[in-house]
């Protein structure tokens, strides 16, 4: 089933959504949730969809199976998309309220809205939309939650209401729950861990989601045709992408972050802040996380750091990526490895701060000017964002050089269960390091011309290395050096290192390779958090008979040539997945292997892929290839 829960963004939407994850989770369900807002502080709308099955789950879907609302917005914007049989959830209160009055809903999109229930000889208020729902059978909650909070206020021995409308969120949490059958065991523990160490709104809410079950045991004695089971399972980790990233550094060995705000790579920093001391397999440790003035000293003040040995990283989005790009040039001629973790979102310019795409490949692949090498790694779920965090680390000190991870929005705000991360092979890879107490008399080559291009490194402060650092071209020892010969053999010693590390880096790194159980009738490459849609896709493209295979692309730079055009080289129909407009990666797909991929399906109104209509996309384009060369996903809210 599929739950949904909207309200004006600081009305408790993300905590209410949380709330009930958990609780599903502690149940021993698998959830999948994802987070859509405004890029507002405060009133625009926001929603969170919370996916929940027996088995694990990879992506959304488009349909609704119970939509919890406490103000007018929500029923307007999402009530169509509850399916035929699914309840509604909704404010007593609000049954009046005209579509007209709700200014903060785009006038296009008003007029659209009232248009569609003038056709149907519906008044165009909620009224209007809750009798449009009944017509397709969805059962209807009305919910006087002005009483629930007056009820509540009464048994904690509050009268000031007004300090108590905050809960309005958990009572919408609370009905969907009782609806649904969940304990309210899992209920209170969940919000004991939401509010964690604020005993009097755990309290009041703990009372407030008890005032909200009697309510619907007293009320609906119908059975909501959808119902939340607890089953066995083993222990799972209820966990974000931006926490999945953080994790991964805490685990690889980053030990300084640095960062200017900006969504939604923020929420990683932050994370990185309220855990800065924690435990590790010998003993305490800790990371420095630093909020600079500008992401400019961002990557300069990371930079300074790894060359003092210590792992380090910035995290930012696409414009704070743009200011760090001469940095990042400057730590490419200095061979110096550092991690930048990109969260890609909708540009250009400031564009879409909140909502997801996957537009920045491009950039980053030639990011600064001039050449140098950098790694580019792009994950497609949660898991692949804790274990390539820590690969770009490696990959960072072995190589020596800047390495780019690449995660979308959605991914950074996907909230899922997933079996606890296996740390049991994780290794910290630091390369080629000199040795202390080196001969004072002889001088250290820093950029020594090696048949690898990795020189050994010594780091800043060890006795007896004295080296130079400059933004200019420079010999061996670091000096400053413009002569045709060296420069050329600099530019070789520094290309050389992607061709090293595109030997080094075992093949399951670089690609995922999802075949089909038979002859393959179509081939879907993509690239990001894409994957999960396509997987599940796959598997109902298969029970229509048609047999699909799916090549990931892991690593964009060094490119995976060889491995790309083995698999694509082969195959009967090529359909590049993507969430930008142009199909950046069936672009680059071309240019290294001359492979052109004809058919596209792309998305870039922000909003993620969904299971839907990206099943509907492929089998279309599997039926008439000629007829959708290019297919453009529109759906969200």
């Amino acid at each position: 089933m599929n739950w949904k829960i909207g309200g004006a963004q600081g009305s408790g939407v993300d905590s209410s959504a949380r709330i009930f994850s958990r609780a599903v989770a502690l149940a021993g369900l698998w959830v999948f949730g994802t987070r859509e807002y405004y890029s507002n502080i405060k009133g625009l709308h926001s929603y969170f969809e919370v996916r929940v099955d027996s088995n694990p789950i990879q992506c959304k879907v488009d349909r609704t199976s119970l939509l919890a609302s406490f103000d007018a917005e929500t029923l307007i914007r999402h009530a169509t998309t509850v399916e035929d049989g699914g309840g509604i959830v909704y404010n007593k209160g609000v049954t009046e309220t005209s579509i007209e009055k709700v200014d903060t809903i785009n006038k296009e999109v008003r007029q659209e809205i009232q248009q569609r229930l003038t056709d149907k000889g519906l008044k165009a208020d909620i009224s209007g939309i809750l009798e449009e729902s009944r017509r397709r059978g969805i059962h209807l909650y009305p919910i006087p939650y002005d009483d629930l909070v007056a009820q509540t206020g009464k048994r904690i021995g509050e009268q000031q209401l007004s300090k108590l409308t905050r809960i309005i969120n958990v009572l919408a949490v609370s009905v969907s729950s009782a609806l649904l059958g969940i304990d309210k065991r899992y209920i209170d523990d969940s919000i004991r861990n939401v509010f964690s160490g604020k005993q009097r709104i755990i309290d009041m809410n703990i009372t407030g989601a008890q005032v909200a079950y009697e309510f619907v045991s007293e009320n609906y004695h119908e059975q909501f045709p959808y119902k939340i089971t607890p089953i066995q399972s083993k222990d799972r980790l209820f966990i974000s992408g931006n926490e999945a990233v953080a994790l991964g550094k805490l685990v690889g060995g980053c030990r300084m972050q640095t960062y200017y705000p900006i969504t939604p790579a923020s929420d990683e920093s932050e994370f990185l802040e309220a855990h800065e001391n924690f435990d590790v397999v010998d003993g305490k440790n800790s990371i420095l996380v630093v909020q600079t003035e500008d992401e400019i000293a961002a990557i300069t003040m990371a930079i300074g750091a790894a060359l003092t040995g210590t792992r380090a990283s910035a995290s930012t989005s696409g414009p704070g990526f743009s200011l760090m790009v001469e940095g990042m040039g400057w730590s490419g001629i200095n061979e110096v490895p550092v991690v930048i973790t990109l969260y890609s979102r909708g540009g250009p310019s400031t564009g879409m701060p909140t909502r997801t795409e996957q537009g920045d490949l491009k950039f980053v692949l030639n990011a600064s000017h001039g050449e140098f090498p950098r790694i580019v790694l792009c994950s497609g779920d949660i898991e692949e964002c804790f274990y390539d965090t820590i690969r770009a680390f490696n990959y960072a000190e072995k190589y020596q050089l800047p390495v780019i991870h690449l995660v979308d929005k959605a991914m950074a705000n996907t909230n899922v269960t997933v079996n606890p991360f296996d740390t049991k092979y994780i290794s910290i890879e630091r390369g080629k390091l000199v040795q202390e107490h080196k001969d004072q008399d002889e001088l250290y080559r820093r950029f020594k011309i090696t048949d690898d291009g990795i020189s050994p490194r010594a780091f800043l402060g060890m006795s007896g290395f004295r080296f130079w650092n400059t933004g200019d071209e420079h010999d061996e020892l670091g000096h400053i050096n413009e002569e045709p010969e060296n420069r050329v053999n600099m530019m070789n010693k520094r290309m050389r290192k992607l061709e090293t590390a595109d030997t080094d880096i075992p093949d399951r790194e670089k690609v995922n390779f999802f075949p089909a159980s038979k002859t393959a009738d179509i081939t879907i490459v993509s690239w990001g958090s894409s994957k999960g849609a396509i997987l599940e896709a796959m598997k109902l493209l298969k029970n229509d008979s048609i047999e699909a295979e799916f090549l990931q692309v892991r690593i964009a730079s060094p490119f995976p040539t060889e491995l790309v055009k083995r698999q694509l080289s082969k195959a009967k129909l090529t359909v590049a997945v993507e969430q930008n407009y142009s199909g950046q990666m069936a672009s680059l797909i071309a240019e290294k292997t001359g492979i052109i991929i004809d058919n596209k399906i792309v998305k870039y109104n922000g909003r993620p892929i969904s299971l839907n209509e990206l099943y509907a996309a492929l089998k279309n384009t599997f039926e008439k290839p000629e007829e959708n060369r290019r297919v453009v996903l529109t759906s969200g809210a």
